[in-house]
C-alpha cells in the first residue's frame, strides 16, 4: 500500500513539476517549426551508369533510398512497433505509463537502464534536438512529439522514423539497414 502510495506521489509530483518548467521554458525558448517536417527531403544515394545503363558507382553522405509506408512490409513495421512503441496508434506522442515505468526501473537500478520514449519522441528528437541527457531536452522532445501528433498523421510519422533512422555503418534507414 505504502509502495504504491509512494509511485502515485513521486508521479504526480514529477509531472507537476514538469508542467511548470514546460509552461517557464516554452515562454523562453520557442519550439522550432514542424512543418519543415512535410518538406521532407534527406540526402540520398546518387547512383553512377555506364553508357549501357549499368550500375558503376554510387555517391553518399548518408547512404539511405526512401520507401514510402505503404511499400514497407507490414511485418517490418510491426517488428519495429513490437520492439519501439508498441501503442504508437493509442497514444498522442507521449506513453504515460511508458515514462512511469521507465522511471521506476531506473531509480531501483541507480541508473538508467530504461528509456520511456515513443516513436513520435524519437523522430522529435532526431530532427530537430541534441542527443544531451538534460531535464530541459526530454520536455522539448515531449512537447514536440505533442506538436507532431497534431500535424501530421501516425503514417507520415512511421514514414520520417523508418527513413530517418541510423542502423550503423553509414546505413539509414530501413531500406538500406
Amino acid at each position: 500500500m505504502l509502495k504504491k502510495f509512494l509511485v502515485a506521489f513521486f508521479a504526480i509530483f514529477f509531472l507537476v513539476v514538469a508542467g511548470a518548467y514546460i509552461f517557464v521554458n516554452s515562454v523562453r525558448n520557442p519550439l522550432p517549426q514542424i512543418s519543415t517536417l512535410k518538406d521532407y527531403n534527406p540526402p540520398l544515394v546518387s547512383q553512377v551508369y555506364d553508357r549501357k545503363g549499368k550500375k558503376i558507382g554510387e555517391f553518399f553522405r548518408e547512404r539511405r533510398t526512401l520507401v514510402a509506408i505503404g511499400d514497407t512490409p507490414k511485418l517490418v513495421v510491426e517488428a519495429f512497433l513490437a520492439a519501439e512503441d508498441d501503442q504508437f496508434f493509442k497514444h498522442g506522442g507521449i506513453n504515460y505509463q511508458s515514462i512511469l515505468r521507465a522511471t521506476i526501473a531506473n531509480m531501483r537500478a541507480g541508473r538508467t537502464v530504461q528509456g520511456g520514449s515513443t516513436i513520435t519522441q524519437q523522430v522529435a528528437k532526431t530532427f530537430f534536438l541534441s542527443d544531451e541527457r538534460t531535464f530541459d531536452r526530454k520536455l522539448r522532445e515531449a512537447l514536440l512529439a505533442v506538436e507532431l501528433e497534431k500535424n501530421l498523421s501516425k503514417e507520415e510519422i512511421l514514414y520520417l522514423y523508418l527513413n530517418q533512422i541510423y542502423f550503423g555503418q553509414g546505413a539509414y534507414g530501413i531500406q538500406n539497414a
